[in-house]
């Protein structure tokens, strides 16, 4: 039994749906009957909202904000039109691939097509019911929640309309986080499987990604990326075989191919390495979803939508292979150096340099140090300058802004020799702002200006993978 994730795209329009469909019920590209059939129970399939409607709905939230009724209504009209453009053509005459004939194949298009419409009208009429209260954070997370509501009702109704035996299990019946916020594992495994036993006889499990339920019990969600993150922890609350994660591209590639040309996807990641690229820049992941699955050794397997036959890349607890897997990049960085003579081997400096981060709440990800001052990177600066003023009463404080991150991933152990001086010298005369090695046997990180990160990105493939998809170290 696995869990499947498909994001936005991969259910974007009505054709997707129908190709996620065949994709899942084992219709097509060989995959040998429905899920039930396969491995001996349904799979659980988690799906986010179509493409471009949570951004739409964050819009529709800052017009209620502002008090702009009025064009709160026109986009939630225009979203509105957008669905029914969808139902129409997802439940047309031949939906069904041509397995009922004439009048009862419209009948049942017909029949299909208005309790989708119903269901989606029904979250539709939700959000217009909170543009007449006072609008507020909880109101914003009940708006955002319908785009999975509706992705999955859709394409639970198709998948019925087509002839499978689809169960909608309903993420905010046992997806709940703790008072940190975090899952609560006991309960969600305890829900979930109780939601499955009243429902014995499905062949597909769907549910929404993103979407869950707080510590008081209100509608909340794990953030932007979060239907990854549900994806992992539905498998770690089942023990599940496997984890995939279905996107528009073949898995984690050893560069970005938006930024440097002929990339190709890893085969196979270690968790940690998978870890670092996906905090580090990789799209492809969100980073909270490895956590759980390393920690229950659930392998992920990263698969294209668009081309369901290719092996992707998988990642599980594989062994070290003394290689160079990967490149990634992380924007908007922002370097903050903290330089003090005064409290010079003072033990208490580091603590009030972190306290104030701290009670900021900005987190950190790099850190440098030096006998006098320490740097370290930022990639939130909301309270950029709050955090400096406060920092100004140890030391002096110097910035800089429009920074990028690059990180090289793979199995850099310090014994390994060879790699450190590979990656900074494919650099070139391209200036470092600064260097992160030891946090992690996974990783060296540099810190670039923003203007010189495709240029670094691209001598790095060059200097380390050279035609090749690893680097081996020496």
């Amino acid at each position: 039994m696995k869990v499947l994730k498909f994001g936005g795209t991969s259910v974007g329009s009505a054709q997707r749906i129908k190709e996620v469909a065949s994709l899942i019920t084992g219709r097509s590209h060989g995959c040998g009957g429905v899920s039930a059939q396969k491995n001996g129970g349904a799979d659980i399939v988690v799906l986010s909202a179509m493409a471009g409607t949570t951004n739409t709905l964050v819009e529709i939230c800052d017009y209620l904000y502002k008090k702009n009724t009025a064009g709160a209504q026109e986009t939630v009209n225009a979203l509105e039109s957008r669905y029914a453009a969808v139902i129409a053509e997802l439940f047309d005459a031949g939906a069904s691939g041509g397995t009922r004939g004439g009048a009862m194949m419209s009948a049942a298009a017909s029949s299909a097509r208005q309790q989708a419409a119903e269901n989606v009208a029904r979250c539709f009429a939700y959000i217009r019911s909170l543009m007449a209260v006072e609008f507020t954070e909880t109101d914003e997370k009940e708006i955002l929640a319908q785009g999975e509501l509706m992705s999955t009702a859709l394409m639970n109704n198709y998948l019925q309309f087509t002839g499978t035996r689809s169960v909608l299990l309903p993420a905010l019946k046992f997806m709940r986080t703790d008072e940190n916020a975090e899952p609560d594992m006991k309960y969600i495994s305890v829900r979930l499987r109780r939601l499955m036993d009243m429902n014995p006889g499905a062949e597909i499990y769907l549910t929404q990604g993103f979407i869950c339920r707080n510590e008081y019990g209100d509608i909340d969600n794990l953030q932007r990326g979060g239907s990854d993150y549900t994806a992992s922890i539905i498998g770690a609350a089942l023990e599940l075989e496997e984890i995939q994660i279905w996107t528009d591209i073949d898995g984690m590639h050893n560069n970005d191919p938006r930024y440097v040309a002929d990339t190709r996807p890893v085969s196979e990641l270690h968790f940690e390495e998978a870890a670092e690229l996906a905090y580090f820049g990789a799209k492809i992941l969100h980073p909270a979803c490895v956590l759980p699955a390393r920690l229950h050794n659930i392998p992920i397997r990263l698969l294209n939508t668009m081309e369901p036959d290719k092996p992707g890349t998988l990642i599980c607890n594989t062994p070290p292979t003394k290689s160079i897997k990967a490149v990634s990049a992380k924007d908007n960085i922002t370097a903050i150096h903290i330089k003090s003579g005064r409290m010079f081997r003072a033990y208490s400096f580091l603590k009030k340099v972190f306290e104030t981060f701290e009670r900021h709440s900005t987190a950190v990800d790099m850190i440098a140090t030096s006998e006098v001052g320490v740097t370290v990177t930022i990639d939130n600066d909301l309270r950029l300058q709050q955090i400096v003023d406060d920092l100004k009463a140890f030391g002096t404080v110097s910035v800089d802004r429009d920074m990028v991150i690059v990180c090289v991933v793979g199995d850099l152990e310090w014994h390994n020799g060879g790699f450190t001086a590979r990656a900074v010298d494919a650099l070139g005369d391209l200036p470092v702002r600064m260097i992160s090695y030891g946090g992690s046997n996974h990783n060296v990180a540099m810190v670039l200006r923003s203007k010189d990160k495709v240029e670094a990105l691209n001598r790095l493939s060059a200097s380390l993978f050279n035609n090749n998809s690893q680097v081996n170290i020496l």
